[in-house]
């Protein structure tokens, strides 16, 4: 448990500069071999556990000053009962509610828990069978789009997409253009695309960190997609961490980190020049 800034999730267009009670479990429904959180992810004796019920945990938020709540860490669909018990509660409470997931659902869960969601921060962790089989062994995940497809369109949640790039496996330029357009034509060219740098981590310390160059490439690749919006993920203080409007090309967000000032919206418009940036606040 932690109040994390929201932009940790990573959440840039969602209530920038809030907090979110944040909140994770043991296991996964997948077992990447790059986890970044793979203690508790990837564990088969869970160890140290407390309970917290749904009612403290609305407690809880409120005392940390968080305007929300946020189910990661681990994948919350492995806990499926418990955060949809907690998200009616949130809701009651006027509380925003997160789900960080990997997307691997199915569309029954997705409407089950859809009418309590705010925000279905997603994972499209690359674009082919065989990098999700060689990952995960995961065989099916188109079933992934489908899902954030549903979000967006039947339940009008706040969708950003989430890709760690990982070298060798996921960082050639047809998964990546192949991941921008389908976000584009799908989600909305207005939708956050966050290509984060992968660090040496479980079974794949083998590998080397993600070069800053592989990631200001992909981001090229998204632009000229016709993304309006991507981001660079864990390299802070990198020019690609801000928010400019695609149409005047001013500043509207600043990042350093998860250190965020809001320099430029009214609401979910450019304050300079009134375009849509697609932003809940």
């Amino acid at each position: 448990m932690a109040a994390d800034h929201i932009e940790k999730k990573p959440l840039f267009h969602f209530f920038p500069g809030t907090y979110a009670f944040s909140l994770g479990t043991w296991g996964c429904n997948f077992h990447c071999k790059g986890c970044q959180n793979w203690e508790i992810s990837c564990v088969d004796i869970p160890r140290g556990s407390q309970q917290l019920l749904p009612e403290n945990e609305i407690e809880l938020t409120k005392r940390y000053n968080c305007q929300g709540i946020a189910w990661t860490y681990n994948e919350p669909t492995v806990w499926f009962e418990y955060t949809l018990d907690s998200a009616r509660l949130a809701k009651e409470n006027n509380l925003y509610t997160v789900y960080v997931t990997n997307g691997y659902a199915t569309p029954e869960a997705l409407d089950t828990i859809g009418p309590w969601l705010d925000a279905w921060r997603v994972d499209v962790k690359g674009f082919t069978d065989g990098f999700y089989r060689q990952l995960a062994k995961i065989p099916q995940w188109r079933g992934i789009l489908d899902v954030a497809r549903r979000a967006k369109e039947k339940w009008h949640m706040h969708v950003e997409v989430v890709t760690n790039i990982i070298p060798t496996m996921n960082d050639d330029e047809e998964q990546l253009r192949n991941i921008a357009t389908w976000i584009r034509d799908n989600l909305g060219e207005l939708t956050p695309w966050h290509v984060t740098r992968f660090h040496p981590l479980n079974e794949f310390t083998h590998l080397s960190a993600t070069p800053i160059s592989t990631l200001e490439r992909a981001y090229r690749i998204g632009k000229e997609a016709g993304l309006k919006f991507v981001y660079l993920g864990n390299v802070p203080g990198h020019e690609y961490e801000n928010t400019v409007c695609y149409s005047c090309g001013k500043t509207v967000v600043r990042r350093i980190g998860y250190d965020t000032q809001v320099v430029g919206l009214d609401g979910s418009r450019c304050k300079f020049c009134g375009t849509e940036l697609n932003f809940r606040t």
